[in-house]
């Protein structure tokens, strides 16, 4: 049988303004500019602020205390926006979770409705010149796997129209010029192919109809590895090794590295120096100098020069900070505070439909969309307005917390930190600290660093206080530095190491520590 029960739920939901908040807050400055472009396409209401009249000028000198992105570190809590945090801070947590807002159901743009209710339109907040916040908005931006991977700027493909250049100055048929063009496409973006020539032949018999055996593809390949860069189309490291090797002069370094390489990969590629003496009878000046020759060649030739296949990133700093004799100064990037406004020209509309004496259907629709508009518009100037602000108070506390760093720029400086510290200063979630410090960089006197840099955990010391793992990575990257290369220092030596200057260390936490660094084992550390 069924029943009809009637219940109280409790639940948290956000709104369509604090979601674009917080997809403004996470996107770095190279992005922001794009999705101000985007924002600026869908709504004509919006546009870029260009205060060539005293009247603007006037109005942008009154607001400045309060618009102002370029705060210090003194003022740093009253740049916030209370009653914005008030509404979207607690529910933060939830906005990954929730699906996108569907505004374009929930708004009749062109209504015809002739009743008392929709016959008058309230135009009274839109004819003054105060902004207040609106109700809806165009849009979110791009979503969270496109922010995260849309480069800068991207060069891909330059290699490969250099290689198909170099293919159709080649003598070669038409036949052999569809298997080079094959063969082009199948380099990755080290430029290798590491695909079976095999596989190659069956794509060319399925795409092109294109018969072909496994030797003339072999043939074929004989040619595209001659074109530059050196090494390129290789199948694995030792051939792309020994085809830059063959463009060398054949003297007996060259000679020897080849033999190295052909004959001795393996004990070569875990440094096994004295079986490849003992292998190939090489004498100890021999052996270095090939070992020197080979280490100069380039393991990656499809990464190498600006034709590279890689995607080439541009680091743009989101935060510059500037040290005026001990004084920070703490500003925003200039394209992370755009000057933004309403057009002046909608408000002129709804002036103009105040003051008609008939009103038809047709002009209120038109009113009722720019209306609409219009509230867009002033939440998206909102919601930046408040990015700027959050984003400088969080900084604003990094900096604090890291001052002995941003002082003198030595990681031994750093202290232990964490987004809980940051977001229990501020008075926010810890989900808005970790949205800012995503994918944000800031600028100062010693290099850009990403926001990332500066978190960290503690480790004991003997002297009771907790140091950044930053600083301990800082001592072991200098210990190996400075080691004998003859005889590098293994990780328990390196744990007793640090254990004598105080930091109670555990030997995989060396090696953890070693791996994040990029530094190899002390045997493949080796040299001769």
């Amino acid at each position: 049988m069924q029943r009809l029960d009637l219940k109280q739920l409790l639940s948290q939901k956000l709104s369509p303004q604090q979601i674009q908040f917080i997809k403004l807050l996470q996107i770095p400055t190279a992005e922001l500019e794009t999705r101000i472009k985007e924002e600026m396409e869908v709504n004509p209401a919006l546009e870029e602020d260009e205060p060539d009249d005293a009247e603007e000028l006037d109005r942008d000198d009154e607001d400045s205390d309060d618009d102002d992105p370029d705060a210090s570190l003194d003022n740093d809590e009253n740049t916030l926006d209370e009653d914005f945090d008030d509404r979207g801070s607690n529910d933060e947590e939830t906005a990954e979770e929730m699906p996108e807002p569907d505004l374009a159901a929930k708004e009749d743009l062109a209504s015809t409705d002739d009743s008392p209710d929709n016959t008058d339109l309230d135009l009274s907040d839109y004819l003054n010149d105060d902004e207040i916040a609106g109700y809806k908005m165009q849009g979110d931006g791009p979503g969270e796997e496109e922010e995260r991977d849309t480069p800068l700027a991207d060069t891909s493909g330059s290699l490969l129209d250099s290689l198909l250049d170099q293919l159709h100055f080649a003598d070669l048929d038409e036949r052999q010029e569809a298997i080079g063009q094959q063969l082009i496409g199948s380099i990755d973006g080290d430029g290798y192919i590491r695909r079976d020539l095999s596989a190659i032949a069956n794509d060319l018999a399925f795409s092109q109809n294109l018969e072909v055996t496994v030797p003339e593809i072999e043939a074929v390949l004989r040619v595209v590895q001659q074109f530059d860069p050196p090494g390129i189309a290789a199948r694995d490291l030792p051939e792309c090794l020994l085809l830059q090797l063959e463009r060398r002069p054949q003297d007996e370094n060259t000679v020897n590295a080849e033999r190295i390489l052909t004959d001795t990969f393996e004990e070569f590629s875990k440094k096994h120096y004295p079986r490849i003496q003992q292998k190939l009878d090489l004498e100890d000046d021999e052996l270095k100098e090939a070992i020197n020759l080979i280490l100069k060649l380039n393991p990656k030739p499809g990464g190498s020069g600006p034709s590279g296949l890689g995607k080439t990133q541009y680091l743009m700093p989101d935060f510059i900070l500037t040290n005026d004799n001990g004084v920070f100064n703490l500003t925003l990037n200039a394209r992370n505070a755009p000057e933004l406004r309403v057009s002046p020209a909608y408000t002129e509309m709804f002036r103009t439909y105040d003051k008609a004496a008939k009103k038809d259907t047709k002009m209120k629709e038109a009113v009722t969309f720019v209306k609409q508009k219009l509230d867009s518009a002033k939440w998206f100037i909102d919601a930046i307005r408040q990015r700027q602000n959050t984003l400088l108070r969080t900084m604003n506390a990094i900096v604090e917390l890291q001052r002995d760093f941003f002082a003198e720029g030595d990681e031994g400086k750093l202290k232990p930190m964490i987004l809980k510290d940051i977001a229990t200063r501020i008075g926010m979630d810890i989900s808005t600290v970790s949205r800012v410090a995503n994918s944000k960089s800031i600028q100062t006197e010693f290099g850009i660093y990403p926001l990332k840099y500066f978190f960290s955990e503690g480790i004991a010391t003997d002297s009771g206080e907790d140091a950044s793992s930053r600083e301990v990575k800082s001592i072991l990257k200098d210990l190996i530095g400075k080691e004998s290369k003859e005889r590098p220092l293994s990780d328990d030596k390196l744990e007793k190491m640090l254990n004598a200057r105080g930091y109670n260390i555990a030997r995989r936490t060396v090696a953890k520590y070693r791996e994040q660094l990029n530094i190899p084992v002390a045997r493949l550390r080796k040299e001769l």
